[in-house]
């Protein structure tokens, strides 16, 4: 496969991450028509949003496990398949019921088994460019997320209805991961190590303690609950949020709240994945301070996206949210990486995502009952809570640089 087998992974695998977070962001813009067309309320909604992040919660810590027993090329491909099969159904829903089911329990669990192989198996293969190859990776979730919205607009117009477009993006989905039976390897000449299955000292038992023993993991946990818990919010309330506020059509509103915000950050993960290669070497703590710096700054955008009197100022504010945002996710798993052992980081990975995706998956329910409640003046209350858990994590994050990543540290 040659020396460039390691970059062809990445860009194989940002493919695949593209369909993850783009397929991710289709209910939270078409949410507006879903209600209109099967009657859900903004609770029901929020219960959807909640139940598909306790799901992931859920089975991504099972991903994670057998990502580091079993082949993961077959995982990832499979997993893309799954989701996106799931994605075509939830085209057929007419209700409450069918929408969570699709949407929330059977998404999630082809979703969940993506990220502890795909995370796992792109760190073997780099390791002085770990940063870059991730932030290239972690950019394909913004071009997902920024470009879904004007996706979105453009099929509403040409599908003439939310279910095709549901169709149009599972097929897409499902295309590619036939494709991945062919592409994609478990490993290349450049690092054969990285379809080696674990020895017996990687039991279940031994990566639990790798983690839950490890204080810098879980402040690095911390932190990325504080990420997600956010970032759901933004993602499912934002395009109704704007659209509400400002009396845009869900179309107009969606486009913007998503390109301007992950526009942002897709260029911030970018520099700071080349920044923190630069001077990690110099500095291993670098990543940590750069997080904790990036969440620290991260909070007051949240509060002006709430109390923006324009839609032009919540774009913004939008935009500067997402490159701390980028700032920060370009280092999650290069960070807990720097603390846990190789022969552990998938099931690292999946123990990350539980929390995070579990905690994280509160604030759709959280913010669709303050809308329910108060209306756009609820949004507004849910987004300055969203701050507050920023500060949070930033807090976390520096309680590790400054106490616990020296002695945590593993040096490859």
């Amino acid at each position: 496969m040659g020396k460039y087998y390691k970059w062809f992974l990445i860009a194989l695998l940002s493919c695949a991450f593209f369909f993850h977070q783009a397929d991710r962001a289709l209910f939270g813009l078409l949410t507006i028509p879903i209600q209109k067309d099967i009657g859900l309320t903004d609770v029901q909604i929020g219960w959807i949003n909640t139940t598909l992040s306790w799901t992931l919660a859920a089975m991504t810590v099972v991903a994670g496990f057998v990502g580091d027993r079993f082949s993961r090329k077959w995982i990832i491909t499979l997993s893309l398949i799954a989701w996106s099969l799931m994605t075509v159904c939830m085209g057929f829903v007419g209700g409450f019921a069918g929408a969570l089911f699709f949407r929330s329990i059977a998404t999630g669990v082809g979703e969940s088994f993506y990220a502890p192989s795909a995370y796992a198996l792109s760190a073997v293969h780099h390791k002085e460019t770990r940063s870059v190859a991730l932030s290239i990776h972690q950019a394909a979730l913004y071009i997902g997320l920024m470009f879904s919205g004007l996706v979105v607009a453009l099929a509403l117009a040409f599908l003439g209805t939310w279910r095709n477009v549901f169709f149009v993006f599972g097929a897409a989905g499902c295309a590619l991961g036939v494709a991945f039976v062919w592409a994609l390897k478990d490993s290349g000449p450049v690092c054969p190590e990285s379809s080696r299955l674990p020895t017996q000292g990687s039991r279940l038992s031994e990566g639990l303690k790798a983690y839950f023993c490890n204080p810098s993991a879980l402040c690095a946990t911390a932190g990325f609950v504080a990420i997600v818990f956010v970032n759901n919010a933004y993602l499912f309330w934002a395009p109704k949020f704007a659209a509400e506020k400002f009396s845009l059509d869900v179309g107009a509103a969606g486009k913007g709240v998503m390109l301007w915000h992950h526009l942002s950050a897709f260029a911030a993960i970018l520099a700071g994945g080349v920044l923190t290669d630069r001077f990690v070497g110099k500095m291993p703590r670098f990543r940590l301070g750069f997080q904790a710096l990036a969440l620290l700054c991260g909070a007051p955008m949240l509060v002006w996206i709430g109390l923006a009197p324009s839609f032009a100022g919540l774009l913004a504010a939008a935009s500067a949210y997402g490159v701390f945002r980028g700032f920060f996710e370009v280092n999650t798993h290069a960070s807990l990486f720097d603390v846990v052992p190789p022969q552990f980081r998938s099931t690292a990975v999946g123990l990350l995502n539980m929390i995070a995706f579990f905690f994280g998956g509160l604030s759709g329910v959280a913010m669709g009952a303050l809308s329910q409640k108060w209306g756009v003046r609820g949004f507004e209350i849910g987004f300055g809570m969203m701050a507050a858990f920023y500060l949070l994590g930033a807090a976390l994050m520096a309680f590790s640089f400054f106490f616990t990543f020296r002695k945590n540290r593993i040096t490859e």
